[in-house]
Order: structure tokens, then sequence, then C-alpha cells
């Protein structure tokens, strides 16, 4: 079995365990039934930017050429810094784009995915955003009407909960044993007045089960341009990362790198 194209992130379903498709262009490989399958990648050199598909020595911000990087709105600063939005004031790199995806609803919420960080995402991606960041049990605790306003909220709360996750001990599964539902209700006191009304205590906690053999005792990130050939068994898959029993590939870092993929 052999793909060959261009890196894109993993694609994924909320099942129990969550469903993996590594997909490389427009195909894509189930990666659940393959756990315990020696895979090789080899990097063919080529990059091409995911957005105009141009050809490019060096990627930006997970797969974009310079040109897009600077100018296309998936790469504005306030994507990383939402309470930073500009749109209101007319200066939004294409105002489509800020009315399809930041002027829309917003959860706050809480994942735990090593440790308890707060986070946000628009409504309608909240379970995909979950996933991605490897969270093993995550919940809403606020909606609010755009992302202005959603980063207003992560920004206050971050003084007193992480909004970072340790991908390490993500990979390795050492989780703190805490309570969302405890740590949630904890943070009612600490939200301005003016956020309260958004404030939401009712939503379940979602959890999530990750495809996985075995637990690797050590982390070694795999890197595609040091590396040309990654050569592993296939031990887990959790986040965008691959695991292999001979280190962890993060391949949302690696879209739009040009591979040949082995089973």
């Amino acid at each position: 079995m052999n793909l060959h194209g261009y890196l894109r992130p993993l694609q994924h379903q909320h099942t129990v365990p969550i469903t993996y498709r590594f997909k490389v262009e427009g195909e894509e490989l189930p990666l659940n039934g393959l756990l315990g399958e020696e895979i090789r990648i080899d990097f063919t050199g080529e990059k091409a930017c995911i957005y105009c598909g141009r050809p490019i020595k060096k990627t930006y911000n997970g797969g974009s050429c310079y040109p897009c990087f600077r100018d296309r709105a998936e790469n504005d600063l306030c994507i990383v810094k939402p309470h930073q939005c500009h749109y209101h004031k007319g200066t939004c790199r294409d105002p489509s784009f800020g009315e399809t995806h930041c002027m829309q609803p917003h959860v706050v919420y809480l994942a735990l995915s090593d440790d308890v960080k707060v986070g946000i995402t628009r409504k309608t991606n909240q379970i995909n955003r979950w996933i991605d960041q490897g969270a093993v049990a995550a919940v809403p605790i606020a909606e609010v009407p755009d992302r202005k306003t959603a980063g207003e909220i992560e920004v206050h709360l971050a003084q007193t909960i992480k909004d970072k996750t340790n991908w390490r001990r993500m990979l390795k599964n050492e989780i703190a044993d805490k309570d969302l539902s405890d740590v949630r209700s904890s943070l009612m006191s600490r939200i301005p007045a003016r956020y309260r009304d958004f404030f939401d205590d009712r939503r379940e906690v979602c959890t999530f089960q990750y495809p996985q053999k075995k637990i690797p005792e050590k982390i070694k990130p795999l890197n595609l341009d040091k590396e040309n050939r990654i050569k592993g068994r296939l031990i887990g898959v959790k986040g965008q990362y691959l695991i292999f029993d001979c280190g962890v590939l993060n391949i949302r870092k690696f879209c739009g790198y040009k591979v040949k993929v082995s089973i």
C-alpha cells in the first residue's frame, strides 16, 4: 500500500477510540488498522504552499509560502492572539474570512491533555480542536458571539490557568488527576462581571480515547528536514502526532512536504 503527494493534517472522527486517516492531498489512508505495522515515509525534498500550491524552499506556519503567510487572514497575528482581533477596525486582511471565522459563535473551554488548560475555538469546530490537542477530556465554560470576546476571556483566565499543552507529557499520557467540572465551578468568581452572562455550567464533559498499542517511554521528535526517511512501527496516534517505536512525527508541522508513504 502506497501514497504519494503533499502532506495534509491528519483527519479524525470522534469514535471510541478516535478514528484517524492519514491524508496526502486527495488520498486518505485509514490508520487505526495499521497499529503495529511498519510504515516508511520518504521526503522527496519538494515543498509546496498548502494555500496557493506554489513550489517553495521553506514553509511558514504549518505549510504557507511567505506571501500567503504575510497576506492571508488565516496567518494574521490575531489568530494566535484573538483578543487583538481587528475586524471591527476595518483592517482585517480578508473581511469575508472574518465574517465566517471570527464573527461567529465561539466557546471558551477547559481541556485536559497533560494538565488543565484554557482555550477557545469556533462552536462548530470544538470537537476537532480538542482532538487535535490530544485532550482526554474537555468542556465548554462560556459561549460568546465572536472570537475577540472569547480571546478576552481566555487572556483573563490564563493568568491562573495555563493556555499551552506540554506535548511531551501529553504523548506519554502523563495526565493530571483533575476534575474539569470542579475546575470549571471554581472559575466563576474569577470571570469579570461583564462576561458572566456568557458563563455556562450546564455542559457535560466530553471524553476521548486514542488508538494506542503502547505508550512511549521517551519522546524523540522526528524531523523530515533532517531525516529524509522515517521508518518505524506505528504504536499510536494522538492529536496530530504519529507515534512510532522510533519517535514521534508532528504531521501538522510538515504540511506541504511531498512524501512517499509505504506500508
